[in-house]
């Protein structure tokens, strides 16, 4: 069920005039979608009664749902089943200069029955939210499994987690659904304003919001809801050069999170503009990089992505397995590597961690039931460990599960998904500004750009928003033009310095994209700047 509007040619004033009394209306205390069913308005198709019903489902009517599920699937053959039932809302406002640009609300409900027969995996699902669309899902699911036994070599198994009956939700402070569109408007026209009077010819900016309610029930006795919340907000000015054509832009340097409208109230987006659309009339002036090797400062920012792509991916065990080869392949770092690779120098540590605060991928639970926790991946520069569920774990003889499986939607089934993996700080206090003044020839690098990696996660190329150049311990002025190429290991090996907690940021994408068919899961990536001596940098106008 959704209920989408656009408003392409509409100015603040008009837009204000025309939605006061409409839709901030509905929109106050809680979801349009759901005003209009208590209020009778959205009636008549399935889905419209399907989401009508949930809403006034209480928990023992989602209790009798499971039962459904798990009794019908044993009396079928399963050996384990669990159910899945999910309701995703996204609400986006995007807005140019003085104008809005597109308003989405959208709604999607309904639940997915997995099961376990003779060792294979069954998986069915429906927007029917009923006992008898449950009941007809389990029988699907287990005869999916039993047909698909027929190709399956070893069977699956499943490491023990504790059953749970409990409740989490993400501690937002301000839920972004009960602000007016309005207010939402206001603010991005606000930001477009800023820009614009600071010198910026155009501005975009958006603001997106994400509430993911689920419901797990297992027939090993699990029955937990959790309620996820996750608010992403930019603005990207531009900056044109009328005589010569050239452009410059610069987004705000903020990360999605897992947080509610306080992520707008807290981030410093009118300091953040004003400095963006300023070093975007620098990047219009400022010299194109001569390539070669140079040592790098990466705040980040930027470092964040580079940590995705070539520590993030290469750690999931489906994919170093060879089970994954979806969206850039499998991963170098096989199993054989587990505890004798040397991926990094003696400072590099990487955390993974399924409970860090704001993080994206931050929960109480997995798709699998298991509770979150956290975890060594790199330590002291050394290869430990993977990411696993509970089917994965098995395969490299651990007995537990790291808690990483998640479908995005109630019609996916779950897989190994990426936790929140960081770059630990330094041990010894170290700001920014101490780490450029001790360093003599480096290419600092802000904000994230464009990037490419290989099929197995080794070789690469990144890009960035903001390239200052360092001379003899001082930022000397801007490049432009900038992108830095290596290979995992030698890249995190040349790493000779890192900032202390005091610089520690959090960074992310909520668009990690795996599987086929293809999921989308979101995630964080937290780090200090750091130091790399002697990477290779490319001019990427010359690249073209």
């Amino acid at each position: 069920m959704q209920n989408n509007s656009n408003e392409s040619d509409m100015n603040r004033r008009e837009f204000i005039s025309n939605s006061a009394a409409g839709c901030c209306g509905a929109v106050i205390g809680g979801n349009i979608i759901e005003n209009a069913f208590s209020a009778g308005i959205i009636t008549g198709d399935s889905s419209s009664s399907d989401l009508g019903n949930f809403l006034n489902m209480t928990q023992d009517d989602f209790r009798k749902l499971a039962d459904t599920a798990i009794f019908t699937a044993g009396k079928n053959g399963a050996g384990y089943s669990d159910l899945r039932i999910c309701r995703n809302r996204n609400q986006s406002v995007s807005a140019r200069e003085d104008r809005v640009q597109n308003i989405s609300d959208n709604s999607s409900l309904g639940f997915g029955v997995r099961v376990l027969v003779n060792g294979t995996w069954g998986f069915a699902s429906s927007h029917l939210l009923n006992e008898d669309s449950i009941a007809k899902m389990s029988i699907l699911a287990c005869e999916m499994a039993k047909a698909n036994s027929i190709l399956q070599k070893t069977p699956v198994e499943l490491v023990h987690t504790p059953s749970y009956t409990d409740s989490w939700s993400t501690p937002v402070r301000i839920n972004p659904y009960s602000i007016p569109i309005s207010e939402k408007i206001e603010r991005l026209l606000e930001f477009n304003n800023i820009a614009t009077k600071q010198g910026a010819n155009f501005c975009d900016s958006f603001m997106w919001f994400i509430n993911e309610w689920k419901l797990f029930a297992s027939s090993e006795g699990s029955f937990i809801e959790q309620d996820l919340y996750r608010a992403w907000v930019q603005a990207n000015p531009t900056v044109i050069d009328k005589a010569t054509g050239d452009f410059g832009s610069r987004k705000t340097l903020n990360a999605p999170m897992s947080k509610g409208f306080e992520y707008v109230n807290e981030y410093p987006f009118e300091e953040d503009i004003r400095t963006a659309v300023d070093n975007a009339k620098m990047k219009l002036s400022a010299p194109s990089v001569t390539e070669g090797k140079r040592d790098l400062i990466l705040h980040p920012s930027n470092l964040w992505l580079t940590i995705h792509e070539s520590c993030g991916h290469p750690t999931e065990l489906d994919r170093a397995l060879g089970y994954e080869a979806n969206y850039a392949g499998t991963s170098f770092m096989t199993t054989d590597k587990l505890g004798k690779l040397q991926y990094g120098s003696e400072l590099i540590n990487m955390v993974a961690d399924r409970t860090q605060e704001f993080g994206l991928a931050t929960r109480g639970y997995d798709d699998d039931g298991v509770k979150t926790t956290e975890w060594s991946i790199i330590k002291d520069g050394v290869f430990v460990d993977y990411q696993t569920t509970r089917d994965l774990a098995p395969l490299i003889g651990n007995d537990k599960s790291y808690a990483c499986a998640y479908a995005d939607n109630w019609n996916k089934f779950p897989i190994q998904r990426m936790p929140n993996i960081s770059l630990q700080p330094g041990r010894t206090k170290k700001s920014i500004d101490d780490l450029i003044s001790e360093t003599e020839d480096a290419i600092l690098i802000l904000g994230d750009g464009s990037w490419s990696i290989d099929m197995q996660r080794y070789n690469f190329q990144f890009t960035g928003q903001e390239f200052w150049e360092i001379k003899n311990g001082k930022k000397t002025g801007m490049l432009k033009d900038v992108a830095y190429q290596g290979n995992t290991i030698d890249f995190w090996n040349s790493c000779d310095a890192l900032c202390s907690e005091e610089e520690y940021f959090l960074g992310g994408s909520l668009f990690c994209g795996k599987g086929e068919p293809g999921q989308i899961s979101p995630v964080s990536h937290g780090s200090v700047p750091a130091r790399f001596r002697q990477v290779n940098i490319l001019n990427t106008k010359s690249q073209i």
